[in-house]
């Protein structure tokens, strides 16, 4: 399948720059670090004593205090749902490139895993050279007490070397309990373990305030390499064959900062003693307080936000498995497309999930709700505290005393940017039509205030009876397009991928949808070039919130080359 140059730059460039920014960024303080302690004057000294292990530690440490700083960022979700809202802070490709925050933020942890592991063979490096290689010459410098002392003493009774031990064990148990199956089989203890990050980087700014490695303060009076004033001369003069080889080895490393003629004399006897002093954790503590502060001041705004719980005002059960919960809250705002995060109690302390608002608070309601099927523990236990013993065949309105509910966010996602095109196709997978079930109800409350002029909604699922969660709605915004003389805004396909022995038609109340049913999957290089013949020379946006499978054949069409000079955007529905 060709690629269309101009279709790729649209849904790749803008990430693929910013990861070769990123890359560039982590290269550049990898590599500048490196040299400055390979000659530095100032650790001319250690790194007589260390040797590369010192630059490589120090290098890597450079792209931990980088990463460690951008990984915080991706998880503010409010900064990032403002941001995306904010049209005139960032236009649609910087609000794209939000999309990918959540992949952002798991490359920054596995840099920071692969460095922590260069960081820590290099250092346990170093303190093998810092026994053997014990200065007597300058004790100030020595980490060790003693020549050939235990490297195991240093690590497990030094500041640094402690606190590197545990940071490896948090960072070990947060990387383990973040892998899939994990996450699948114990939520719980995935949120502990990645909870601990606050405590990790507590442990990270201890760490670099150990004061291990220390660096020569007195470079003008005591030029690296010259012989100490405390030390005999054999004669009064040092012959100049040897002053040449000393100048000629230090100006080679880049050591010699100054000339040691005096008045036509030739002198390489140091003023004073070299002064050695540990590193302030300035530097760390910059990149690191930074984003955290910001991150602690957007989880205390959340959770003072969402200490309020909301109002069930109904339940509905209706078919295969799907709950709808309509709510209430005070000063609850939200755009369609946004998704909010759930959290009850009476289920677990800690738990919570995040589910996308098929209803949003408009000026003609303060109500929203949420759709969602019953497919795990979680969302089982959700089912039995807000049902009593009811026959979930069948749709049922209830109503009783409910748990406990509190709804922290919205939070912004790909389908806000739905309005923001003249054409949007929206594909949905099963109950992956959530998202756009805002977007419909919206249209439904007046299509004239949006950008968007044509919708393409596609909606693909298993059994027929999972499209009667929103076919009122269809029908409703169907009919009132066609009232409005506007019957070429929504083109509304639905696909039935399994037929065989179920019934495949809506019946005589839905006579108008019965029309835009189809047996099968959808034939999605057919549908592309349609769309890109009826809307020539337009840029599309395409929204899909579904399987995996279906994503990736979309992405590819929207990449591929396609004719008539429409481009199409890729926009996958995802919770950072």
């Amino acid at each position: 399948m060709a690629l269309s140059c101009r279709s790729w730059l649209s849904n790749e460039g803008g990430k693929h720059l910013l990861l070769l920014l990123w890359l560039a960024a982590n290269v550049y303080l990898f590599w500048k670090t490196f040299i400055l302690y390979l000659k530095g004057p100032e650790y001319y000294y250690l790194y007589k004593m260390l040797g590369p292990g010192l630059c490589i530690s120090r290098a890597s440490a450079s792209v931990l205090n980088l990463n460690c700083s951008l990984i915080l960022l991706p998880m503010c979700r409010t900064l990032l749902a403002f941001l995306r809202g904010s049209h005139k802070v960032t236009g649609r490709r910087a609000r794209r490139l939000l999309d990918k925050s959540k992949t952002f933020h798991t490359v920054c942890g596995i840099t920071i895993s692969v460095f922590s592991v260069l960081h820590v063979a290099s250092h346990m490096i170093n303190a093998v050279n810092f026994s053997v290689n014990f200065s007597e010459e300058f004790p100030p410098l020595n980490l060790a007490h003693y020549k050939g002392e235990d490297p195991r003493i240093l690590i497990f009774t030094t500041v640094p070397g402690l606190t590197g031990v545990l940071l490896v064990l948090i960072l070990f148990l947060m990387v383990t309990a973040s892998s899939y199956s994990v996450r699948l089989s114990s939520y719980n203890i995935f949120w502990y373990s990645h909870n601990l990050f606050f405590i990790f980087y507590i442990i990270l700014l201890l760490h670099v305030a150990g004061g291990a490695l220390k660096y020569q303060a007195n470079l003008q009076a005591h030029p690296p390499g010259c012989l100490s004033p405390n030390k005999t001369l054999q004669g009064s003069v040092l012959k100049l064959e040897s002053y040449v080889d000393l100048q000629t080895d230090l100006f080679s490393n880049g050591f010699l900062r100054q000339s040691f003629f005096l008045q036509g004399n030739f002198s390489n006897i140091c003023r004073e003693e070299p002064i050695f002093k540990p590193h302030f954790p300035a530097q760390t503590w910059l990149w690191v307080s930074g984003p955290l502060c910001l991150y602690c001041v957007e989880r205390l705004y959340r959770c003072i936000r969402s200490n309020t719980p909301v109002t069930i005002l109904s339940v509905i059960c209706h078919y295969c498995d799907v709950i709808e919960v309509q709510m209430l809250k005070k000063k609850f705002k939200a755009r369609p497309g946004q998704y909010i995060v759930l959290y009850c109690p009476s289920i677990s302390a800690v738990e919570n999930h995040p589910f996308t608002l098929t209803l949003c608070p408009s000026r003609k309601r303060e109500t929203f709700c949420i759709h969602f099927r019953v497919l795990g523990d979680w969302t089982k236990r959700l089912q039995e505290l807000l049902l009593s013993d009811l026959n979930t065949d069948l749709p049922v309105f209830h109503q009783k005393r409910y748990p406990k509910l509190y709804v922290d966010g919205p939070f912004g996602s790909p389908s806000e940017d739905i309005f923001n095109y003249e054409v949007s196709l929206c594909v949905a997978g099963g109950i992956g039509v959530t998202p756009f079930a805002s977007v419909l109800h919206s249209l439904l409350d007046e299509w004239r205030h949006y950008k968007l002029r044509r919708l393409y909604f596609i909606w693909v699922c298993r059994e027929i009876r999972s499209f009667y969660w929103f076919t009122d709605l269809l029908g409703a915004l169907h009919h009132k397009l066609w009232e409005e003389n506007r019957p070429d805004y929504l083109n509304i396909q639905l696909y039935l991928s399994q037929s065989k022995g179920i019934q495949s038609s809506f019946g005589e109340k839905y006579q108008i949808l019965n029309s835009r049913l189809f047996i099968g999957r959808p034939q999605w290089k057919l549908i592309f070039e349609e769309i890109s013949k009826s809307n020539r020379q337009k840029r599309v946006g395409v929204f899909c919130c579904g399987p995996s499978k279906i994503s990736k054949t979309l992405h590819k069409l929207s990449n591929s080359t396609c004719g008539f000079g429409t481009t199409f955007e890729y926009n996958k529905e995802t919770f950072s």
